[in-house]
């Protein structure tokens, strides 16, 4: 059986989206379809709209981890805090291994306005660190926020 960490990876080479990758993991488990799990996280790959802002994988994490414990109450400040607080630490993990959550930082590139994708070669594949950070939101995912393995 495939880990998560696997699946996510084969759908990021497949050509998915570093969010849409990590979320496409996870979708099934909170009753997305594909197409709509798709839909939904697309918009984040690239940093947000290839923006170079908050890594697309970071804001899957996030999406999951509001899926799994995400607050409804409008005016309960409490609740929001507790949920607010674990979004914090989630991105703290992630930038202890790779220090930083923004997207231009971890691929080490200026801000890009640019909207159109790059093309998906091979050597795209060996100088984007892309891959490696959807196995490590994850990990993270799987270890802090569905508990497994730790």
């Amino acid at each position: 059986m495939k880990t998560n960490e696997q699946t996510a990876r084969e759908y990021f080479t497949s050509g998915y989206n570093c969010a849409q990758s990590v979320f496409l993991t996870y979708a099934e488990k909170y009753g997305f379809d594909k197409a709509t799990a798709l839909k939904l996280s697309s918009s984040f790959g690239g940093g947000m709209g290839r923006m170079r802002e908050v890594c697309g994988a970071v804001s899957a994490m996030f999406m999951i981890a509001g899926l799994e414990n995400g607050y409804t109450e409008n005016n309960n400040d409490e609740i929001k805090a507790e949920h607010y607080t674990r979004i914090q630490n989630l991105a703290n993990e992630f930038k202890k291994k790779n220090g930083t959550i923004i997207c231009r930082e971890l691929l080490g590139v200026d801000a890009d306005d640019n909207p159109i994708p790059s093309k998906r070669t091979a050597e795209y594949y060996e100088k984007r660190p892309c891959e490696e950070l959807i196995a490590d939101t994850c990990k993270i995912i799987d270890k802090f926020i569905l508990k497994k393995g730790g």
